[in-house]
């Protein structure tokens, strides 16, 4: 079911969840909606720690998306009360099972995504159908199981120790707190013992949010440890004050514990995510910041490196999020190309030594880079194309491969620049200033065109019939612009001219087209 509504969704819950964290509320409100949807709080924090190990999300923004996941992911409890077993909808499940399986088959409604989802819902009750049957033991093992629950204290610890477990085995606290419903439903266990086993089940599910963080950088670790602690805090002070919340909850939940457990269990899981949330949701700032004490920050390399781990984790629980985290990383490398192309701006303006000594040993570090994020950045574009991804997911993965190319070949561009530029000034070569005055407008169309690819290639979305003429007319300009220039160059050589410089100005007209063409060719992928 969750994997259904990720791809129904496509990638704007991705999206929701990198720029609906502004302040901590909103944090909270879009993690608590999100996982109402996704119906998985570990799909809801795998993606939150990739995103946060990406930039997109500050460590302080994810406590509240954090505190909101572990409030959505109550709503399955919600649903297995409501309608798990007092309308018998298990009865429905296979025609409702058949029915999203057409949606799957029917390609040309593109409504697989639905189809999954609906399917999912349906083998959600035919799976409490088969608990329920499951839980319903001889005398007996009823009576076994019964005498667990008469040691008092340790009966509770032994009930939060299996919460803990078996969340952690199955990777859903959603999936337990179903459980621990139809086992009260089926009278196997006490209200109190029922209650310990959903507490313990908050500390159990943090395990995808640990192992996402596995190597991962600091800010993304202290994601999974700001998760961990909160939800072993918030356990700490529910079973502190134990018997006064299981009193609370009885007053606020209708009818008497013995014939209504089912929704006094579901509403213990989610006042108790709300207590939590309630009490520690003023000091997110603090919370982090108290994280950084015990994680420290990374080391520095002296040398940049490009880095991008394959998360086996977002893998399986948010494949579409894959994709939206190699979206990320597109935007670096258009980032990086905008600040070469800067860097040789402001060195034809200043042309002197400066230039060798610092704009072209800096040129030529992120041209360096740009390598590396082609290499590792394709390699996992490729791993994203074996995954189940949503029909828009996939387009921008190729969309994404093209663009990666595109973008190499224009910081090629610029380290071809800087190295004629190098030379120039190392030989001494001497341009006269009006040539320098000509190529600043040439210059400038480029510089427009790219930051113009730079601001779309940022988003990955199709370009208007108008926007992908302003391109069209751009190049045009560079074109014709390029084709003046040189005409200008040949007139100086016949005339004359100190062929050495004519040369090397030729040659920076010729990338600086080049740019441009590889500009409208990513313009060309995004029509």
């Amino acid at each position: 079911m969750s994997d259904g509504i990720q791809k129904s969704a496509g990638q704007r819950l991705q999206k929701a969840l990198a720029f609906m964290t502004g302040n901590r509320i909103a944090g909270l409100i879009t993690g608590c909606l999100l996982t109402m949807l996704i119906q998985s709080s570990g799909a809801t924090t795998v993606m939150l720690v990739s995103f946060v190990n990406a930039g997109l999300v500050t460590l302080e923004q994810s406590a509240g998306v954090i505190f909101g996941a572990n409030i959505g992911t109550t709503i399955t409890a919600w649903i297995v009360a409501l309608f798990g077993f007092n309308f018998k909808i298990e009865a429905f499940a296979i025609p409702l099972f058949g029915l999203g399986y057409l949606f799957t088959i029917l390609k040309k409604i593109h409504k697989e995504g639905l189809g999954q989802a609906i399917m999912g819902f349906g083998l959600l009750f035919i799976g409490l159908g088969w608990l329920s049957k499951a839980f319903e033991f001889s005398p007996h093992m009823a009576e076994v199981i019964g005498s667990i629950q008469n040691y008092g204290l340790l009966s509770l610890i032994i009930a939060v120790v299996i919460g803990i477990f078996f969340t952690a085995m199955i990777h859903s606290s959603s999936a337990m707190s179903a459980i621990v419903i139809t086992m009260g439903y089926n009278h196997v266990i006490t209200w109190e013992f029922g209650a310990a086993m959903i507490i313990g089940s908050s500390i159990g599910s943090t395990v995808d949010a640990v192992m996402a963080a596995w190597g991962s950088n600091a800010d993304a670790r202290r994601t999974a440890l700001i998760h961990f602690g909160f939800n072993c805090a918030t356990v700490v002070i529910a079973l502190l004050i134990f018997k006064p919340f299981l009193a609370f909850v009885d007053m606020i939940t209708p009818g008497k514990v013995e014939e209504n457990m089912i929704f006094h269990i579901a509403m213990l899981n989610t006042a108790f995510k709300v207590m939590g949330t309630i009490v520690f949701l003023p000091f997110t700032k603090q919370i982090a910041a108290l994280t950084r004490k015990f994680i420290r920050d990374d080391v520095k390399e002296d040398s940049p490196k490009y880095h991008l781990e394959w998360n086996e984790r977002l893998a399986a629980e948010s494949p579409d999020g894959c994709v939206f985290r190699a979206q990320k990383e597109i935007t670096v490398f258009s980032e990086n190309v905008v600040q070469m192309f800067d860097e040789l701006q402001a060195g034809l303006a200043n042309f002197d030594d400066t230039f060798i000594r610092e704009r072209h040993p800096k040129i030529v570090e992120l041209e360096d880079y740009c390598d590396q994020m082609q290499e590792i950045l394709t390699a996992y574009l490729v791993k994203c194309q074996h995954l189940h991804l949503s029909d828009e997911a996939k387009d921008n993965v190729q969309l994404m491969m093209r663009i990666t190319g595109e973008m190499e070949s224009m910081s090629d561009c610029c380290l071809s620049i800087s190295i004629q530029i190098k030379k120039a000034l190392e030989k001494q070569v001497v341009f006269k200033k009006e040539d320098f005055n000509r190529l600043i407008p040439y210059f400038e169309l480029a510089r427009q065109l790219l930051y113009f690819i730079h601001k779309n290639v940022t988003k990955i979305q199709k370009l208007t019939p108008e926007e992908f003429e302003f391109a069209s007319e751009l190049e045009q300009q560079i074109d014709n612009e390029r084709t003046e220039l040189r005409k200008i160059a040949r007139k100086r050589l016949e005339n004359g001219a100190d062929v050495r410089a004519e040369l090397y100005y030729m040659d920076i007209i010729r990338q600086i087209e080049k740019i441009g063409d590889r500009c409208f060719d990513v313009a060309g992928d995004l029509r």
